[in-house]
């Protein structure tokens, strides 16, 4: 009876030891880990974690974009009747009877059009110069630093120069030797494929669009304005594709008239573009001319 007592009493004390022990695992559950346990956490764990915190920018882009990236294309299948710069809904002018001139700059874009008109800009910021930029999107895929930098520039207002920088047509054509989209689709893309890539780098939508060599069929003309753009040309040829000397260029913008807005172009510094911009902007200021951004006036 001793042994079978003693027995017993041994028992009891490795029950009650091992219930202790399971309390104290119990009251560890839902505590947070450690930092030597944290560091064990498996890796697609981890980066499931850190994609819940990351903002979708697809998601974002179907949700605040006001471009409808789903719009019916079957309106414009149809033969267009008119080819050229100045083509029905091209807009050219400004709407007002005030001494107002926009001045606009191309950023082409391509093997030849990369570069950057680095007096032209410094000028436009040192005389407080506000203009807008048409920016195609070969020329941001090879200058972002300098684009992300003039598009937070209150003086500028970046718009949509194209994705290809081609004349936009919705059956083909060509300009100045370079072949337009040949379908409604295609026309579409060379609008959208730069707005989305705008939009990406800088959060910031466009509203006016300028193809490639400035040359339209009036279908595609009706497609982009579906697309909620403008298309926006102008009446005044500033530099000629930046091929005019500076006295020519001086000269193209002393024809300016009230709402006036001037095709000149930002990626060409060899041009003569930023010298007859220089010699040209104290004259017209002196004949009464306010210049301003074409986000700030209704377009005709």
């Amino acid at each position: 009876m001793y042994w079978s007592g003693y027995k017993l009493r041994r028992l009891g004390f490795i029950v009650l030891a091992l219930i202790f022990v399971l309390i104290i695992q119990a009251c560890k559950v839902g505590e947070e880990p450690s930092d030597d346990e944290s560091e064990n956490v498996p890796p697609k764990e981890e980066a499931a974690s850190k994609e819940e915190d990351q903002p979708d920018v697809n998601q974002r882009e179907v949700e605040e974009t006001t471009i409808n990236y789903d719009l019916d294309l079957s309106p414009f299948e149809r033969e267009p009747s008119q080819w050229g710069e100045n083509v029905d809904g091209v807009k050219t002018k400004m709407d007002t009877d005030e001494q107002q001139i926009a001045l606009t700059f191309d950023a082409c874009g391509g093997p030849y059009g990369n570069g950057y008109d680095e007096e032209l800009i410094t000028y436009l910021l040192e005389a407080q110069i506000p203009a807008t930029l048409f920016v195609n999107q070969r020329w941001i895929d090879e200058n972002e630093e300098l684009f992300l930098m003039l598009a937070d520039e209150p003086l500028f207002q970046i718009e949509n120069h194209g994705t290809q920088h081609v004349p936009l047509s919705v059956n083909g054509g060509t300009a100045w030797g370079i072949e337009a989209t040949e379908s409604p689709k295609e026309a579409q893309q060379e609008v959208l494929g730069n707005h989305k890539r705008v939009y990406k780098l800088t959060g910031k939508e466009m509203s006016l669009f300028r193809s490639g060599t400035a040359y339209y069929d009036e279908v595609a003309v009706s497609l982009v304005e579906s697309l909620g753009y403008e298309v926006v040309n102008f009446d005044i040829l500033g530099d000629a594709g930046a091929t005019f000397s500076k006295e020519q260029v001086t000269n193209a913008l002393l024809q300016a008239q009230p709402g006036s807005i001037a095709l000149l172009h930002m990626n060409q510094p060899q041009s003569g573009t930023a010298g007859g911009v220089k010699e040209a902007v104290p004259l017209l200021k002196e004949q009464g001319f306010e210049f301003v951004q074409l986000q700030d006036v209704e377009l005709k």
